[in-house]
């Protein structure tokens, strides 16, 4: 069994979340036809991830299910 360090992982989580931001600003680009309205739209669902990922963590920690005692 293989492990990544923490900075591959930390190096893994950046590039991810540039490449989801850059998937949101191409659709809404596209949608709303305004690089001005697409930036918006990326940069508030940034934010709104980061938010939303955090307090989905927190709950999942609460959650007993799959987890064991080493």
């Amino acid at each position: 069994m293989t492990r990544d360090i923490r900075i591959r992982s930390l190096i893994k989580t950046i590039t991810w979340r540039i490449l989801a931001s850059l998937d949101t600003f191409l659709i809404a680009w596209f949608v709303s036809g305004s690089i001005s309205v697409g930036g918006w739209i990326a940069t508030i669902e940034v934010i709104t991830k980061i938010i939303l990922y955090y307090f989905h963590e927190r709950a999942w920690n609460r959650v007993k299910w799959g987890q064991f005692e080493k």
